[in-house]
């Protein structure tokens, strides 16, 4: 069996496009959706909720969910490691196939899917359903993967001795997953995790605990037992409870630099009864610089970059924040990007022609507005020309350039539609800026000369370096995501190696010059 990605939506065609009002409609119909927690395969009574809302129009609550208790964190965890202990037992096939039977769930449901995280996460219809494919991908690329990763591996031998190599569950994983990618990355750190026999704790983003039901439902209806996922919808304290908890034995993250680092501290800690050092997976976003040389196309270059920085309103962990240009093309580049970003148009994600959406929330729109203030006292700003919504979390999509070489705007990560452009005398001085950087996620490069190209590939330390084309879009299977340095540990999603940090290896020698038979 091979693998092949799951075909995107062709929104040029009207008749896809007519069937996104109707999706829309019926869901919001049934809007708020109340999350539960859900452990042992039982859902707790609804207490203490909070909500999660449309951030493109804040009045509209997507969902209701319940604040999971510290207690319930511990039963959780309990109830994962005893449902655990036979799911490990069982066929890989048989696990391969609850996660086929959940692609299969999603596939019945795209549309659904795709209207649910366009309303709780704010992504336009196109980003939603990339959101729904990549999960789908993921279910199906980790079910083949942990098909050959159950084989034994061979080891060197000799005459009268067999060695191998066999992975084993490591136990109970706690997924920590965002809010941009709601369905996708929670999907692949949790089909990952239960495909190698581990029972999963999900502790969902605070914005976004419906797309996290919903990845729950179909892993449920796919075949995973009740007990091997458990859904803990919370705040920071939820997540804080469950790294912490001494029966947790691998944590897989996506967030934050700050949070995730909190998260290395914490796993670190042998607490009592704790048997086991933690393992730790995390992806914590970058600075993603694009490198621009003189002799670059521009027609290629500026809209794979206008792309890169502002799709989602550049709330992509892979998403363009710096484009470092040679002199000789510094004015024509910072032109057309002027010219590009001020046509941009920004509104609703239910709106097909919307190419820049709201931020997820209040305090999102609040750190980028004083980022774009300060960029109008430091340096040369263009901004988008379009109106803005009156209500949501918008901000118009802006370039700066001139900035001081020491702006925080240039090191920080701002996750909004904020490019900076710097010019840089040489790819070699552009190289060394990146090579500053203490975090290391994407990278581009638009050069037309082979040896530029090259030696750039030899020098940058990203984890994704994308040469003549945009630096977002990492697709399950062909581009293995990943970061070095601060922005991340472990091994790439949706690549060969992923589900190796879910299992532990366990050598095998037997000695096969037998002396008699017992008797």
């Amino acid at each position: 069996m091979s693998f092949t990605n799951e075909p995107i939506l062709e929104l040029r065609r009207a008749p896809v496009r007519a069937a996104l009002a109707p999706a829309l409609g019926e869901l919001d119909a049934r809007l708020p959706i109340e999350v539960p927690v859900i452990l042992g395969g039982q859902r707790q009574q609804f207490r203490e909720p909070f909500t999660s809302i449309d951030p493109g129009l804040p009045a509209r609550i997507v969902a209701q969910a319940a604040a999971a208790t510290e207690a319930q964190v511990d039963q959780a965890v309990k109830a994962a490691d005893e449902a655990g202990r036979d799911w490990a037992r069982r066929s890989v096939e048989e696990r391969c196939a609850a996660l086929r039977g959940a692609a299969a769930w999603m596939r019945g449901r795209r549309l659904e899917l795709a209207a649910l995280i366009l309303r709780e996460s704010g992504k336009p219809w196109a980003e939603a359903d990339a959101d729904v494919c990549e999960a789908i991908d993921f279910l199906e690329y980790y079910a083949l993967g942990a098909v050959a990763l159950a084989q034994p591996r061979p080891l060197e031998e000799i005459p009268g001795e067999r060695n191998e190599l066999h992975y084993v569950a490591r136990g109970v994983t706690a997924v920590i997953a965002p809010w941009n990618f709601p369905l996708a990355i929670a999907c692949g750190m949790s089909a990952a995790a239960i495909v190698t026999g581990n029972p999963v704790v999900l502790k969902p983003a605070e914005q976004s605990p419906a797309c996290a039901l919903a990845l729950t439902d179909a892993l449920l209806a796919g075949g995973v037992p009740p007990g091997v996922i458990s859904l803990l919808p919370g705040a920071g304290e939820t997540g804080a409870a469950l790294v912490a908890h001494p029966d947790v034995r691998t944590i897989a993250f996506t967030g934050s630099q700050a949070v995730g680092l909190e998260i290395v501290r914490s796993a670190a800690e042998t607490r009592e009864g704790q048997n086991h050092i933690k393992r730790v997976v995390a992806e914590l976003g970058g600075k993603n610089c694009v490198i621009v040389a003189a002799d670059a196309d521009l027609d290629e270059a500026v809209p794979a970059i206008v792309g890169s920085a502002f799709a989602y309103a550049g709330q992509k962990c892979s998403a363009a924040a710096r484009v470092l240009v040679e002199d000789a093309v510094a004015l024509p580049l910072i032109e057309r990007l002027r010219g590009a970003v001020s046509v941009l148009t920004v509104g609703r994600a239910e709106d097909l022609t919307t190419q820049v959406p709201a931020l997820i929330e209040a305090d999102a729109q609040a750190r980028l507005r004083a980022a774009v203030e300060q960029a109008r006292r430091d340096g040369i700003v263009a901004v988008a020309e379009s109106t803005l919504p009156s209500e949501g979390y918008f901000v118009a999509p802006t370039v700066v350039s001139a900035l001081p070489s020491d702006s925080d705007l240039l090191t920080h990560e701002l996750f909004g539609p904020l490019l900076c452009v710097e010019v840089v005398a040489s790819v070699d001085e552009a190289c060394r800026r990146v090579d500053e950087l203490p975090v290391a996620l994407t990278g581009g490069l638009f050069s037309r000369n082979p040896q530029t190209v090259a030696a750039v590939r030899a020098l940058t330390p990203v984890g994704n370096l994308y040469v003549n084309r945009m630096i977002t879009g990492a697709i399950v299977g062909r581009h293995p995501f990943g970061g070095n340095r601060l922005s991340g540990t472990g091994a790439k999603a949706g690549g060969p190696d992923y589900l190796l940090q879910f299992v532990e290896p366990r050598a095998y020698s037997e000695n096969t010059m037998r002396h008699g038979l017992a008797i």
